[in-house]
């Protein structure tokens, strides 16, 4: 059992406090999943359930972590630049653990992660691994260590199909706890059987969390029921108060009245209305009171709201989009092909998929396409890559990589935008270099919907957003009226936006279904 009581975190930059006052209890069996958008601290509570020191550099935090004995195995994010020099072999043989696995231990972890016997001992660096031979590799030297629960940070992220229906029995299978972060919706859909959802709302001034020990499509229909039911309430009351309010002013304007125009020789008759006006407001202030206890509205922390693309943003049913051919597709470098045979034609405002395994030359591929199509003049293209980096200028503001004029106008509007995706105003002002990724990516899908595109080319478009923004984004991307091209392994956005998936083998490309 893991128990944290009174927890509460604040940023050391800005003071603001992103969890107050948290408590929860985690027992074997219990897989939980963290969801919230980006900058909400779900890191940072994961963090510092893992070693309270390793966020004493940007944040102060006050409560008590009780681990009852339990052995933690912690996930980050991302493999730290010193770890993605080592070989695979310096990356385990470092690990104490490893010297006491006998060569039959390590052989039957490595076949249940999938991977051959040797692997421990291959020379390649971390860093040259698929998305995939990395998070298992880093998940298989935690399991070294035999802990007791797994905190896993974004593994989802960045890996195939076969990885994340792999990493899905995994999670199911532990029999401690598991404590995750991600974005796959099927992932959390299928594994996870509590919930806890960290929120910053009132323009991040204010946070808010939630512990509920349900799966997470029921937490999502009762939260939604929840505030439907508080949303119809508030609604009641605010009509129940406008009556109040249009009756109280006639009652009030009906005695201040007869106070103006009653005679003075009726001393009586002025003292009774005195008495009268004394009631009425002392009923106004009665109001005011009942006022504070009126049903709010729900404020929910949404993340996107814009349209991508106008109606002029339809391309032709007949018009060829890409006819693209290549014979080979080698690595970037040249030193091993990808592909062979591959062939792709796009028309009209279809929507396409490219997936398939780690490695196999998907992104690679893509931005092929994406240079081919951005110098074309009879289409508007835009691309979101899969590292934001290569299309952000990360020492520019948001509203200043954003803004094409200068105009005073434009840029009040871009602010607008920026305020419906939860910007805060400094944020508006930070270097993007300092933003979360995905606050990287709504500047992307922004600077497509301002720019008038009718074809996109999006690199794993959902891969850093929210399971709650998901659905948005890809209902945005559903009613886009152009052409969309694009490589993903999520598997709810292939199934709900694309027309057509193929996957990418050694032999071309294949359609699914």
């Amino acid at each position: 059992m893991v128990q944290i009581k009174h927890l509460t975190i604040t940023h050391r930059k800005d003071l603001r406090v992103i969890l107050r006052d948290f408590n929860c209890v985690l027992n074997n069996g219990d897989k939980a999943v963290m969801i919230g958008e980006e900058g909400d601290g779900k890191s940072t509570l994961l963090k510092w359930i893992g070693s309270p020191e390793w966020i004493d550099g940007y944040c102060e935090a006050e409560g008590e972590r009780i681990l009852n004995g339990a052995r933690l195995g912690y996930l980050p994010q991302e493999l730290s630049a010193a770890e993605g020099a080592k070989s695979i072999c310096e990356f385990f043989a470092e690990q104490e653990s490893f010297a006491d696995k006998t060569p039959r231990e390590l052989s039957r972890l490595a076949r249940e992660f999938q991977l051959p016997a040797d692997f421990y001992y291959d020379g390649r660096r971390m860093d040259t691994l698929s998305g995939g031979e990395k998070v298992k590799a880093q998940i298989l030297r935690l399991l070294l260590d035999e802990p007791d629960v797994l905190l896993l940070d974004e593994p989802s992220n960045d890996i195939d199909v076969e990885t994340l229906e792999w990493l899905e029995r995994l999670i199911l299978e532990w029999p401690g706890i598991v404590l995750f972060i991600s974005h796959d919706e099927t992932l959390i859909e299928r594994t996870a059987n509590m919930v806890i959802h960290l929120e910053q709302v009132r323009r991040k001034t204010e946070c808010r969390h939630t512990v509920a020990h349900v799966p997470y499509l029921t937490y999502k229909a009762e939260r939604e029921a929840r505030f439907a039911k508080q949303a119809q309430q508030a609604e009641s009351d605010r009509r129940e108060k406008r009556l109040r309010d249009e009756k109280y002013r006639r009652i009030y304007q009906s005695v201040d009245h007869a106070q103006r125009v009653i005679s003075r020789q009726d001393p009586g008759g002025a003292r009774l209305l005195k008495k009268k006006m004394h009631a009425v407001k002392s009923l106004e202030r009665r109001f005011a009171r009942e006022d504070e206890q009126m049903t709010r509205m729900p404020e929910e922390e949404t993340a996107i709201y814009f349209r991508l693309g106008e109606k002029d943003a339809e391309v032709p049913a007949g018009k060829t989009v890409l006819e693209y051919s290549l014979n080979r597709l080698d690595t970037p470098d040249g030193a091993r092909t990808l592909a062979r045979d591959i062939f792709l034609r796009v028309r009209g405002s279809e929507k396409l998929c490219i997936t398939g395994k780690n490695g196999c030359g998907k992104t690679t591929l893509l931005r092929r396409i994406a240079e081919q199509l951005l110098k074309r003049t009879d289409i508007r293209a835009e691309y979101m890559p899969q590292n934001y980096e290569e299309m952000l200028e990360l020492e520019m503001t948001p509203v200043d990589y954003l803004d094409r004029t200068g105009d005073q106008e434009e840029r009040t509007r871009i602010r607008t935008y920026l305020g419906t995706l939860k910007y805060t105003a400094d944020e508006m002002e930070h270097p993007i270099a300092e933003l979360s990724g995905g606050q990287k990516a709504k500047i992307l899908l922004l600077k497509m919907s301002l720019s008038g595109a009718n074809v996109l080319i999006l690199d794993e478009p959902t891969r850093n957003l929210s399971p709650l923004s998901g659905p948005v984004l890809r209902q945005m991307l559903r009613d886009f009226p152009g052409a969309i091209l694009s490589v993903s392994h999520d598997r709810k956005y292939m199934a709900e936006v694309c027309g057509r998936v193929l996957r990418m083998t050694e032999t071309g490309l294949k359609a699914i279904g």
